[in-house]
């Protein structure tokens, strides 16, 4: 072989192995490479971190690039779109990474592989496809994942950090932090990382990850509590640094009852009874929001108090657990007569704010209840007023009321129903008119990545279809799809307790580290305890937690309970 071709293999030896490039590149190599850099730099706007390799045999035609320090893209890549990725990724040869791509840190991509951050539309059957306009909602992936070989990963998908995605895997939904996914489509292996990789990594063992979590939380009960309670004001804090609220209180009792069969150690079961006891207005039933003296504030009315509102289901149920009960009936709804409870209902503005008018009515029927259990009498016809008003104005085509909107689609309809519904139907033991066209209008929301990407998670929005799909789960319509949203949604759960400080009511994720709801606290860590349970009963796995909710979110109505109700302490 002459010198000539050596020198040339060595040269491109470096093109397709560029992890090589520290020991095998030479002097003049390395120069030419630093040029091409500051040339595409100067000429396309391209960003180049310490350390970089871009192969002059790559196809690079992208909009953006950016690579962070020692990242390296190999010979025969084909990168077009916007690709923004962090330190010490690989790009190997013959990846093809198109579209809106965004990599974290430590992203290794192995050959053949390809990244598609956009798709075809072919709405109209009248136009070839390939005339048909494109569409964008990106592909995200987290930190430590490896991609192996000829894997494909789709549009608008999530891989969390430091997930891995197997050899020929074709990967068409979002992947959770630490998941190990194979096939077409691609499907768990086991857990790489959190709760679930103590289990042994079985396969499939989504009961090991639920008990391991459960376990957790048990062990780490009491840290989480001592972690929101403020020594100066006695009382329980969201998070650190916040401020006392009614509700802390009470989600310290809903934690402490669930994962320590007891009330929170910081006062007697007694004390902390009577504290809340004391915080309820006479004269209207409700408590109002702590203000500066640590005193509630005197509460509005039902409609325009959303605390007050939300007040009469938490400390409701927080003196429930507590083995206690209100002084004081709940007068403004115990006054009201049928035609003020459907002039009350009918004024509201369903269409463009369902979420609200789900909350008022979460509390009409949960006041109904404490009133019930306090011996106050109603005025004839409000109770039949309130579930006759709901179920003559359910749409029998998504058994809901309000209607999706183009800003939000169907977030606030999902969201107030399950308000509604939980307050009277679900809690009083009725059941729900338009059972089926419910799981359909559920099922069609979760599909919505605005709301159900991992990054885009909360504890409300998942609450709010996993509520309704447990709740409908007697009709038996699609139960093999909910089984499948719920085993997805319930991983992606499983990954986001953070040791001694619990969950974050949003999600966490590195693309929104510091966004308004990501700290660990108390609301956050309530809330998702019952999610978990809820998303673990229809997975069936639910014994695994060893807890099911007993206040707020409890599955079972009240009527059923009863007063006999047998506490565990």
């Amino acid at each position: 072989m002459s010198d000539e071709a050596t020198t040339s293999l060595d040269r491109t030896a470096v093109d397709y192995n560029p992890w090589t490039l520290a020991e095998a590149a030479g002097p003049e190599q390395k120069a030419r490479q630093h040029a091409l850099q500051r040339r595409l730099a100067a000429e396309r706007g391209f960003r180049f971190g310490e350390g970089c390799f871009l192969s002059e045999l790559a196809s690079v035609t992208n909009d953006t690039l950016e690579l962070g320090d020692r990242t390296y893209v190999a010979a025969g890549a084909y990168l077009t779109g916007d690709l923004v990725a962090g330190r010490d990724c690989s790009i190997n040869p013959y990846t093809v990474v198109r579209g809106a791509v965004t990599l974290g840190a430590g992203v290794r991509i192995g050959a053949h592989t390809s990244l598609l951050g956009f798709n075809h539309t072919m709405d109209d059957p009248d136009v070839e496809i390939f005339r048909q306009p494109l569409v964008t909602e990106g592909i995200t992936v987290g930190d430590d994942v490896w991609i192996g070989s000829h894997v494909v990963v789709l549009d608008g998908v999530t891989v969390g950090d430091k997930a891995v995605l197997a050899a020929g895997a074709v990967v068409t939904k979002d992947v959770p932090a630490g998941a190990v996914v194979g096939g077409n489509p691609a499907r768990l292996i086991r857990w790489r990382t959190g709760p679930a990789a103590r289990t042994g990594n079985r396969p499939g063992d989504l009961a090991g990850a639920v008990a391991a979590l459960a376990d957790s939380a048990r062990e780490q009960a009491g840290h989480l509590l001592d972690r929101c309670w403020d020594d100066g004001a006695e009382l329980f804090v969201d998070a650190p640094g916040a401020v006392p609220t009614v509700r802390a209180q009470c989600d310290a009792v809903e934690i402490a009852d669930l994962l320590l069969d007891g009330p929170p150690p910081h006062r007697p079961a007694e004390d902390a009874a009577a504290l809340l006891r004391s915080w309820q207005d006479p004269t209207t039933g409700l408590v109002g929001e702590l203000g500066a003296d640590g005193r509630p504030t005197r509460p509005g009315t039902l409609l325009d108090d959303g605390a007050a509102a939300y007040h009469v289901l938490a400390v409701g149920y927080a003196l429930d657990l507590l083995r206690s009960r209100f002084d004081h009936p709940i007068a403004v709804v115990a006054d009201l007569d049928a035609d003020e409870v459907v002039e009350t209902l009918a004024a509201l503005d369903w269409r463009d704010d369902a979420w609200a008018c789900g909350h008022l009515v979460d509390a009409l029927g949960t006041a109904l209840h404490w009133n019930q259990r306090l011996g106050r009498a109603h005025r004839t016809g409000a109770t039949e007023a309130l579930f006759g008003w709901l179920l003559t104005s359910a749409d029998p085509r998504t058994g809901m009321w309000g209607a999706p909107s183009r800003a939000q689609g169907l977030l606030q309809m999902v969201n107030g129903y399950y308000r509604a519904a939980r307050g009277t139907f679900a809690q009083h033991g009725l059941p729900v008119p338009h059972a089926e066209r419910v799981v359909d209008t559920v099922l069609e929301h979760v599909r919505d990545p605005r709301w159900f990407r991992p990054e885009q998670q909360n504890a409300c929005n998942v609450l709010d279809v996993a509520h309704p799909l447990w709740l409908t789960r007697g009709a038996g319509h699609r139960g093999d799809e909910v089984v499948d949203v719920a085993r997805g949604l319930l991983r992606d759960a499983l990954g986001t307790w953070r040791t001694d400080e619990g969950f974050a009511f949003r999600a966490p994720h590195r693309t929104t580290s510091g966004a308004q709801g990501t700290t660990p606290g108390l609301q956050g860590t309530e809330m998702w305890l019952a999610v978990v349970w809820y998303l673990a009963d229809l997975a069936g796995v639910s014994d695994e937690l060893g807890y099911r909710p007993r206040g707020v979110h409890r599955p079972e109505p009240v009527a059923a309970l009863g007063e006999s109700v047998r506490r565990r302490w």
